[in-house]
């Protein structure tokens, strides 16, 4: 087969094969991945140790799957060969670094129910707030668009 009659596909996947070598470069340079991990019973915390040098904690309750584990559970931290995940054999619990990093402690739904729980918390300051709302008439009303 010539350069010349090559199929799309193959071509959008060979453009994406150059993509993906250009974002390994950027993994290798940041070097984002994890070297260690493990659960501090003291402070009820993951904590992960990354190439670079730094390290991240988190709370487990924050976590999709982690939650409601026991201490035993969440001691058990396996990470992947490449750093970029970490599992936890005894949940079938995976998440990666990067989004751990990047405050993504779920799947897509799982984190929108997670947001939309925390959007119904009771405080009060939140009863404050409303209250001083309230007493100003409540939520302004919509106006009418000017045309312009």
């Amino acid at each position: 087969m010539t350069k010349a009659n090559t199929p799309e596909w193959i071509k959008a996947e060979l453009a994406r094969v150059e993509e993906a070598q250009a974002r390994g470069q950027v993994e290798q340079t940041s070097r984002l991945r994890a070297c260690s991990a493990h659960y501090d019973t003291r402070k009820k915390l993951i904590v992960i140790a990354l190439e670079n040098g730094s390290s991240f904690s988190f709370p487990p309750q924050l976590a999709q799957g982690l939650g409601n584990a026991q201490a035993s559970e969440l001691t058990d931290i396996e990470i992947s060969p490449l750093g970029t995940g970490l599992h936890w054999p005894k949940l079938d619990a995976d998440l990666t670094v990067e989004g751990l990093l990047a405050g993504l402690f779920g799947s897509r739904s799982w984190m929108r129910t997670h947001a939309a729980k925390a959007g119904r918390v009771r405080s009060i300051a939140k009863a404050q707030a409303a209250k001083v709302n309230g007493a100003k008439g409540g939520r302004p009303r919509k106006s009418a668009a000017t045309p312009a």
